[in-house]
């Protein structure tokens, strides 16, 4: 039986229904987005040890980055499988699609946690460690990684609430944890002077309310759609399904993980500890820009699943044209240069603002149409330069170059 919410995925003005479903999944996305820039910039903050504790957990963003793709690949994978079955009128067989989802996250969770467990200290010096930031990078993925289910559940089952037709639902899944992440940060990083422990801890400790706050709203009587132990049985055909779908925004996001690992590779050695805690910088200010983008697609990509499930054709096509027409809309609009790295540390050397700099005017051409980003340097940036002319990192070719009379420019500062 269609509850009111997927009625209106079929019959609301495209317009009001569009902005209705994407609101909320935007301000969750930028709330996300703000409490992780918190979360950093506190660390930056750390007395005496804020840029090397920043440059640290910097260079742990390939991996977080790829624990985030798993997530997306059950997400963004299932989902759009559950609603067009659900714009089919079959609830149960969206149910299936929840309980699988809710399985692979469990399973991706148990094997990330124990191969990263395992080879952290080595791989952390591959992405761009040193000795001075080794010890901070490993302090802050261990006890992440200790919580590697609880992120799984917060990013992995929140599509399956918007999916309903209920983002608002899901926006406070994520409001919860950015409130309770903005409240411990300073209170485990400075009172209790656990510094970049206790940001881990905080951050874990967030993503574990917002999980419980998804799987306590899909077992409920008030979701569509209901998460059943005895769903959880694993079935090959809806997975390979949720693969076939998923692979998109998985490769999307390991991809940028990989082009992190080349940019703080190159960073460290052409630069340093500190261009590689610029990069960190960078990443977080590009965050903000794509947020927007990703959390309009994540809201509007329902109601193309739920009308292409249900036949109408003609109403998925013009959602779509719609949603790429907004989409490059905001890409324009959000152009604009970087300027706020000053914020991350109070210790920060004015030195790397070009770095930085080089970031301004990027395009975000990869929003549209699967609309998914992390908003990691990789998924952005070609090149950066130094103001003397050098090209520290071609991330487009993946290999590291210096510039010998070819027109380096260097960024506005």
């Amino acid at each position: 039986m269609q509850t009111q919410s997927e009625q209106r995925f079929a019959t609301e003005s495209i317009p009001k229904l569009m902005v209705t479903m994407a609101i909320p999944s935007v301000i969750a996305q930028v709330i996300n987005i703000l409490y992780n820039i918190v979360d950093r910039i506190y660390i930056g903050h750390i007395e005496g040890v804020g840029a090397a504790a920043l440059t640290g957990v910097g260079v742990t963003f390939p991996i977080i980055t790829l624990i985030s793709a798993f997530s997306a690949f059950v997400g963004r994978g299932g989902a759009p499988l559950a609603a067009i079955w659900m714009g089919k009128g079959d609830q149960k067989h969206a149910e299936k699609i929840l309980g699988n989802g809710a399985l692979l996250l469990t399973i991706f969770s148990m094997l990330l946690m124990a191969v990263f467990l395992i080879w952290q200290r080595p791989l952390l010096y591959l992405f761009g460690a040193s000795d001075a930031t080794i010890g901070y990078a490993c302090d802050y993925l261990t006890i992440y990684l200790l919580g590697t289910w609880f992120v799984q559940l917060a990013l992995g089952l929140n599509p399956f609430i918007i999916c309903q037709g209920k983002p608002r639902t899901a926006m406070l899944s994520i409001v919860i944890g950015a409130v309770i992440n903005i409240v411990l940060d300073p209170i485990f990083i400075f009172v209790f002077g656990w510094g970049v422990q206790g940001a881990a801890i905080a951050t874990v400790i967030s993503q574990a309310m917002s999980a419980a706050w998804n799987v306590g709203f899909l077992v409920s009587g008030k979701s569509s759609i209901r998460l059943m132990v005895k769903n959880l049985k694993p079935e090959l055909r809806i997975i390979g399904q949720t693969f076939s779908l998923g692979i998109s925004p998985f490769i999307m996001s390991s991809t940028e993980s990989l082009v992190t690992i080349v940019l703080n590779s190159g960073m460290q050695r052409y630069g340093g500890d500190l261009y590689v805690g610029s990069i960190t910088i960078m990443q977080s200010v590009l965050q903000l820009f794509s947020a927007p983008l990703t959390g309009f697609t994540q809201g509007v990509q329902p109601i193309i699943s739920y009308n292409y499930g249900a036949g109408n054709f003609a109403r998925t096509k013009k959602i779509c044209l719609s949603m790429i027409g907004v989409s490059f809309t905001i890409s324009f609009l959000a152009n604009f240069p970087v300027r706020h790295a000053v914020l991350w540390s109070a210790e920060w050397n004015p030195a790397v603002l070009p770095v930085i700099g080089a970031g301004r005017n990027l395009p975000f051409h990869r929003h549209v149409p699967e609309g998914h980003s992390s908003g990691s340097a990789g998924a952005h940036s070609a090149a950066l330069f130094r103001c003397d002319g050098n090209l520290l990192c071609g991330a487009g070719f993946g290999y590291h170059i210096r510039s010998h009379g070819y027109g380096a420019v260097c960024a506005e500062h």
